[in-house]
């Protein structure tokens, strides 16, 4: 009689239109209410506690958290998919419930409820339907697709497997596939679990494989390859590359036309090799490079950066004739043409390319603007809103919904929910998004949704002047500029005093908790724990310390220094040109890391446009940038 009475409950609920009208903050502490019993498994009481919250904007999530523990329930699973089409909570239910299905083997139904997606699992249980529906050529052809790759897949995916290895469908070179695909994600686990799967004597190979994989340095004595195992010597020579790349290259090119070797694998580690070989500031990059019989964004990149490294502005100039039109429209190209005709004597031509993108706010711009005595250019057009554009869109359900999270203090799930509403807007409208977010002080979700907006020249939402106290008085006891500061807050955290990265950087200027106790020590301060550096005040002072500390190490140099802050001072000392000084833009844009290339041109541009907004001027970029000393 309980659960029967509940199941009715349970009906009044999801099907009644009953609106009690409590206010908004009774509407709070009765979902909590609600959620507190459902965890106690009261659900009698659940039910009557939920009926009061038909028209709040959670009402969906409570019904959410409590069909995904009933999915038994199919007519209220298919009335809330139906009813809740439009909300994040019918995606995650779905996928639940379609679990379910299979796990209850009712095949029919889950391919008349399945929808294209990219969970993995659900794809494994999807072509097991169809097989089990009897389309049986059907799935497994694509049950192969599924299999081959060399990620380790969900247990859900394992029935599917055995369907597939009973079937003629699992041959020889299906299994090897998946072994070379699996070792070039350098996962050993699978690598040996696919092994388990192979002849006797395909063991043996694949043994072979796996010796050479841990200890690549075998392949210097390769009598024991034959030359039907070009694969294996390729895949040996590629592992190498990452501890000794010179010695790659010489057994490469030494021993390749002794192997027979499938053209795409030579093709794609030759790009590997000359790509190692610029990333290295190795001698001859660009001539590799420029051997290359197939080519592409990055290698033609690349192409130019080793021509930097040479300092060949003929080089240079013919290396970006290798970009795309539309790739040469990018400042940082731009920049680059114009120096290449300024150093190839086409002055007049250089002069008015400079003053062009001088124009531009960016680090490329900023230097171009130098380079011809103009003032900075910023550009600053904040987003302009209709009448009610913002209230309007506050009101929508999405909206309300990340709002009502957010006051709840559930950050995580107010964030997702706002990428899910944000991701359905047009551009026009996510600039009003992002307006909505810097108005409920969510500021890094404000400006990041601006970028997705496409949207550059709103500098007061893009460049917020938070933390002004700390930033200024930390800078000053640093003798440091404020807008240096700002920038590293600015890119490091985007102002979020709780930020933690995945490598577990805390706060403002992200300071690794070790690195935190070092500079405690130095200051004379008792560490207080890893917690401490969540506090803003704290997180500022520490960080500002140790980019003064980093600027003393590194002479001065403003973009040595942040380029340490990102990538450890150890790692930049290695890139210091070796005999003559090195002109700070080429040394910036041929800096191997990707990362650590955009954030020195993001941390420095974000200085100057702070300087504007905190209205301090006297920084050039041309200071920022001076000539790279040999190491």
């Amino acid at each position: 009689m309980k659960y029967l009475r509940g199941k009715v409950l349970l009906c009044l609920v999801f099907f009644s239109g009953t609106v009690l009208g409590n206010t908004l903050s009774q509407q709070r502490n009765d979902f909590l209410l609600a959620e507190k019993l459902l965890a106690q498994g009261n659900n009698v009481a659940f039910m009557q506690a939920s009926a009061a919250l038909i028209d709040y904007p959670l009402y969906p999530y409570l019904q959410y958290l409590w069909l995904k523990d009933n999915l038994q329930q199919t007519s209220q699973v298919l009335a809330f998919l139906t009813s809740n089409k439009e909300t994040r909570y019918a995606g995650l239910l779905r996928s639940k419930w379609l679990d379910y299905l299979a796990k209850n083997e009712r095949w029919s139904d889950f391919i008349l409820h399945y929808q294209a997606t990219s969970n993995t699992a659900i794809e494994c249980q999807y072509k097991l339907a169809v097989y089990k529906t009897g389309k049986k050529q059907l799935a497994l052809n694509g049950a192969k697709r599924l299999w081959v790759t060399g990620d380790s897949l969900p247990q859900e995916c394992d029935p599917l497997w055995s369907v597939l290895m009973a079937s003629p469908y699992f041959t020889s070179d299906l299994i090897w596939q998946r072994f070379e695909l699996a070792l070039s994600k350098n996962n050993v686990s699978l690598a040996e679990y696919v092994r388990r799967l192979m002849t006797k004597a395909d063991q043996n190979i694949a043994d072979v494989w796996l010796r050479v994989h841990q200890t690549p340095t075998l392949i210097e004595n390769s009598g024991f390859l034959n030359g039907q195992m070009g694969r294996l010597f390729a895949h040996g020579v590629g592992r190498l590359a990452k501890s000794d790349l010179s010695l790659a290259i010489r057994l490469w090119d030494a021993g390749k036309q002794s192997f027979q070797i499938d053209n795409q694998i030579v093709l794609q580690l030759e790009r590997r090799l000359a790509l190692g070989m610029a990333h290295n500031r190795s001698e001859g990059a660009y001539r590799r490079l420029s051997q290359l019989a197939a080519v592409d964004a990055e290698v033609n990149e690349w192409k130019v950066r080793a021509a930097l490294l040479e300092q060949n502005w003929q080089h240079i100039a013919e290396a970006l004739t290798g970009l795309t039109v539309e790739e040469r429209q990018d400042p940082k190209w731009q920049y680059w043409q114009a120096r290449a005709l300024e150093k190839t004597g086409n002055t007049v031509q250089a002069k008015e390319a400079f003053t062009k993108l001088a124009e531009d706010r960016s680090f490329y711009g900023f230097l171009a603007a130098d380079n011809v005595q103009k003032p900075y250019q910023f550009s600053n057009n904040p987003v302009s809103l209709a009448e009610n554009e913002l209230d309007d869109m506050a009101n929508e359900n999405d909206f309300k919904v990340a709002r009502e999270f957010k006051e709840l203090n559930r950050d995580a799930e107010a964030e997702r929910q706002w990428w899910y509403a944000v991701r359905k807007l047009s551009k026009e409208r996510r600039r009003v998004a992002a307006k909505l977010a810097q108005l409920w002080h969510w500021d890094k979700i404000a400006i990041i949704t601006l970028v997705k907006a496409d949207y550059w020249d709103d500098l007061a939402l893009r460049f917020p002047v938070y933390y002004s106290n700390q930033v200024h008085n930390n800078a000053y006891r640093q003798n440091l500029d404020p807008a240096i500061v700002f920038g590293l807050i600015r890119q490091e955290s985007i102002f979020n005093k709780d930020a933690k990265s995945s490598a577990g950087a805390r706060g403002l200027m992200q300071i690794m908790p070790k690195t935190g106790m070092q500079i405690a020590r130095e200051l004379k301060e008792k560490w207080q724990s890893e917690q401490s550096l969540f506090n803003s005040d704290t997180n500022v002072k520490y960080g500002a310390f140790y980019y003064k500390k980093l600027l003393n190490r590194f002479h001065g140099h403003f973009a040595l220094a942040v380029a340490a802050y990102n990538a450890g001072p150890g790692r930049v000392a290695k890139w210091l040109p070796k005999a003559v000084a090195m002109p700070a833009d080429i040394w910036v844009e041929t800096i191997p890391y990707k990362e650590t290339r955009k954030y020195v041109a993001s941390v420095l541009s974000y200085a100057i446009i702070y300087q504007q907004l905190i209205q301090k001027k006297g920084l050039k970029m041309k200071e920022l940038m001076l000539d790279v000393l040999p190491g």
